[in-house]
């Protein structure tokens, strides 16, 4: 019964680069909630405090907040210390997330498949990275998402001026090997060992060119859901992303990204651990394909909110 979730809090807006998306997956989270009976309440990070958020007692929130102090383990942490539970991973889970560097060098320690890469943390390394990567290569900031800074090299002599893109974003840079092929996503739902695969996204945009622009507000970008996959490549794609998303220790939901190159092998970009919920979102997409409606997904997800970090009880 919805009944049961109390009054529950939207939390949206923020003050990150993805401020604008985040507005629109909280607008879209509220009226679907609200349509299913749930007492729910739109409240912006970006506009109020933690103070404010303390005293207007939510039982439960659903994070619709998008990149820094929403989806980086940040406001987690205040959740977890004011008892509030939330919907999507935890502080450790969010913060690894976030971190592209991070994220890349526990897949790579794992054995999971993720482009060659560097961190950059001054102009002077872009000449070594270029080298040792070779062009096309990606230039992003790690520490955010929604392709914010991210610009594509394709001759040296762009590498520099990519290099300051990014950095003004960041205070590092991540460079990372090109995989020329088909982009994919996939969303991954539950915890542990109950964790599961959504369907794959087969994403193709104008040119190749997934930006701001084609993620949030363009028709031309096209989806093709469940992407045309062999059933055995299909099933290793979503076991992949089950296992990355529980290799950084995610639950609730979430969305893997990959690169699929021209010999049919996915290499693992990132793990977005609050997915967009626009309605040119792609959870939403993958859970239509399997029969869930996108109010009854964001049910589903505000039905596993909770707080992870467990009081332990002390003996005097």
């Amino acid at each position: 019964m919805t009944a049961d979730f109390g009054r529950v809090g939207v939390l949206y807006g923020g003050k990150s680069a993805e401020r604008e998306v985040s507005l629109m997956s909280g607008a879209g989270v509220h009226e679907a909630l609200c349509s299913m009976g749930v007492d729910a309440h739109l409240f912006d990070m970006g506009e109020k405090g933690l103070t404010e958020l303390a005293q207007a007692g939510f039982d439960r929130v659903f994070i619709a907040l998008h990149g820094r102090y929403g989806e980086d383990g940040t406001l987690q942490g205040a959740l977890e210390w004011m008892g509030i539970p939330y919907t999507g991973s935890g502080v450790m889970a969010s913060g690894l997330a976030m971190d592209k560097i991070m994220t890349k060098h526990l897949w790579q320690h794992l054995g999971l498949p993720t482009p060659g890469f560097a961190q950059l943390d001054h102009v002077s390394q872009v000449a070594a990275a270029v080298e040792r990567l070779g062009v096309p290569l990606i230039m992003k900031p790690p520490h955010e998402g929604s392709t914010v800074g991210v610009v594509r090299v394709d001759h040296a002599d762009q590498a520099v001026a990519a290099f300051e893109t990014a950095m003004h974003y960041d205070t590092v840079v991540l460079a990372e090997q090109f995989i020329r092929g088909r982009e994919l996503t996939v969303p991954v739902v539950g915890v542990g060992a109950q964790a599961r695969a959504l369907p794959v996204i087969d994403i193709v945009a104008p040119q190749g060119n997934y930006d701001f622009e084609h993620k949030y507000y363009s028709n031309e970008t096209q989806y093709f859901c469940p992407a045309e996959l062999s059933p055995e490549l299909t099933a290793h794609i979503q076991d992949l992303s089950v296992r990355a998303f529980n290799a950084l220790g995610c639950e609730g939901w979430g969305r893997a990204d990959f690169m699929l190159d021209e010999q049919n092998r996915p290499w693992l970009l990132e793990m977005n651990t609050s997915p967009g919920m626009t309605s040119h979102s792609l959870v939403p997409m993958a859970a239509k394909a399997e029969g869930t409606s996108y109010a009854q997904l964001c049910v589903n997800i505000l039905a596993t909110a909770r707080c992870k970090v467990q009081a332990i009880a002390r003996s005097l």
